[in-house]
């Protein structure tokens, strides 16, 4: 029987964690710091749009990980920032029976476009996943997922292309566990896809929803859009996908704020910034092409002196960082 070893507690884990535990998947729910230690000794709180529930789940320390088996899947749940240090640390684990963790199939659920290759280094067998879960970590101990009716949208593929047994029996375990998943031959176009909505996620640390900030969403999405497609990448459309989503949406009044998604909420817990991976992913293939971006350039430098101020969310205009964009344009 697979067992899934989650590599990370925060939104995107601590909620699988709980799904697959719901779904009587076999996991273990691997972190760091006070988020696992309040789960290991008082649960996790789970927050859904149809009540919340503390949740008694199957936990391990990074300090201590667990024995690994030979049938185990490794998902990584970590901010992509910490990719690096944490496939690293877990390719080189022994697995019962000879060999190491480096042969186990790792599944990738960062943001962005860098993990896949960070893992590639070490792992054999990698998986990417590109995902869409409204879920919000601001608070130790408690996560909120606020998808309905299903808690979020997951597309999954082998990297860098193609499918094999392995992708399709992941993909089946994830919809056991009630999110709404399909497999694809061509990861990466839903990773570039998802990357055109999440560069616009740093708009959200300099100003509400109004006219301004929409004027800087299209900016920036329109500008990742250009660079991609320069870069070789063809972003998947939403009607290219073969699992019905028309059902799904986030809920409301379940907990999800609207201008409030994971680069917003690093923020606000004072946590490490993922906007390097995000904007500046764009700002590198820019370089590497020859082009600019401006938006992504100015978004990506004004995110960076927040984080190096201490700065929090809205202490920053907006008005400033579409300036400087129009300075970094000429």
């Amino acid at each position: 029987m697979t067992r899934y070893i989650i590599i990370g507690a925060g939104a995107v884990g601590a909620s699988l964690a709980a799904q697959f535990h719901a779904a009587g998947l076999a996991y273990i729910l691997v972190g760091r710091g006070r988020q696992i230690d309040h789960i290991a000794g008082h649960g996790l709180s789970y927050r859904r749009p149809d009540g919340q529930k503390t949740v008694r789940l199957t936990t391990a320390h990074a300090d201590t990980p667990p024995p690994l088996r030979p049938d185990d899947v490794l998902l990584l749940t970590v901010k992509t920032q910490d990719a690096e240090a944490a496939t690293a640390f877990w390719a080189w684990q022994p697995v019962e029976g000879g060999g190491v963790s480096a042969d186990l199939p790792l599944v990738t659920f960062q943001n962005g476009l860098a993990s896949e290759d960070i893992a590639l280094r070490r792992f054999s067998r990698v998986y990417a996943a590109s995902i869409k879960v409204p879920a919000r970590f601001t608070e130790i101990g408690e996560v909120v997922v606020g998808g309905a009716p299903q808690p979020g949208i997951i597309t999954l593929g082998r990297y860098p292309g193609g499918l094999d047994p392995t992708a399709k029996s992941i993909g089946t375990d994830l919809a056991a566990a009630g999110y709404l998943t399909e497999v694809s031959e061509d990861i990466r176009r839903w990773k570039a896809a998802k990357l055109l909505h999440n560069v616009t996620n740093v708009v959200e640390l300099f100003a509400n929803v109004n006219a301004r900030s929409q004027e800087a969403i299209a900016a920036l999405s329109g500008e990742a859009r250009v660079i991609l497609q320069a870069a070789g990448f063809d972003p998947a459309a939403e009607e290219e996908r073969r699992v019905d989503i028309s059902g799904w949406h986030v809920a409301e009044n379940s907990g999800i704020e609207r201008g409030q998604q994971s680069t917003w909420q690093s923020f606000a817990r004072g946590a490490s910034s993922e906007v390097d991976y995000l904007n500046g992913e764009i700002v590198r293939l820019a370089r590497l092409h020859g082009l600019a971006a401006p938006f992504n350039a100015a978004f990506q430098q004004a995110a960076a002196l927040l984080a190096r101020d201490g700065g929090k969310p809205g202490t920053v205009a907006l008005e400033a960082v579409l300036s400087l964009a129009m300075t970094i344009k000429g």
